[in-house]
């Protein structure tokens, strides 16, 4: 499934206007259904080649770049998402498709072809580019989401809390494995939404008085390597 074009804008905060910020948005926005007031984990296993494309396209800012993932939340791995998420003309696209954790555990072990078994064209891609341009999995990133949504612009605003980057890729399937703090007293505030973004959730997350950052969680993590 290749989700439409949606705009992104992503903000750093201190943690200190991201409880701010969640306080505020209580009283405006519905909490994404999933995850309640108390929020979720969500832990990703990123993909890079030897060269660290991905990343240097990131901090490059190269305008068209695709980035993969394979990520779930909560506490609970036995269904996996892989993801690509795609970005052209500030625009983004997600391409999903969903992974057992046995399929998950034997990708890892190095079993590219393994991909072939969901029948999603996004996990074959991936298989090409593994033998093509050597993608390998690369960094764990964790943190804690509250989630908002707003159904007038298909709107979602995100605020993500307490980054952790994990040691190896093989601690992406154990929720309990030892991962560094990074970027400490920081949070990330991300708002997407497809046509317009409704005044009303302008104002509640303050748009108009903060700089737009590129700020990237996967970035912030290789940086701790």
């Amino acid at each position: 499934m290749t989700t439409r074009a949606r705009h992104e804008l992503k903000h750093r905060l201190t943690q200190a206007e991201a409880d701010a910020l969640a306080r505020r948005l209580r009283h405006v926005l519905p909490h994404d259904a999933h995850g309640g007031e108390g929020g979720y984990r969500v832990t990703s296993l990123y993909f890079d080649t030897p060269y660290d494309e991905a990343l240097l396209e990131k901090i490059d800012g190269v305008s068209r770049r695709d980035k993969f993932r394979l990520r779930y939340y909560g506490t609970d791995a036995r269904r996996v998402r892989l993801e690509r998420k795609s970005k052209a003309a500030g625009l983004g696209t997600k391409a999903r498709a969903e992974l057992t954790r046995a399929q998950v555990e034997r990708l890892l072990a190095g079993d590219a072809d393994v991909l072939l078994e969901t029948g999603a064209e996004v996990a074959r891609e991936l298989r090409v580019r593994m033998r093509t341009q050597l993608l390998r999995p690369r960094t764990v990133v964790a943190y804690e989401r509250t989630a908002f949504t707003y159904a007038p612009g298909n709107v979602r605003v995100t605020i993500d809390a307490r980054l952790r980057a994990g040691l190896s890729a093989g601690d992406f399937l154990r929720p309990d494995a030892l991962m560094l703090p990074v970027d400490p007293g920081f949070a990330t505030l991300e708002v997407k939404w497809d046509r317009f973004l409704p005044d009303v959730v302008a104002a509640a997350v303050q748009l108009s008085g903060r700089r737009h950052a590129s700020h990237s969680k996967y970035a912030a993590c290789r940086r701790h390597e």
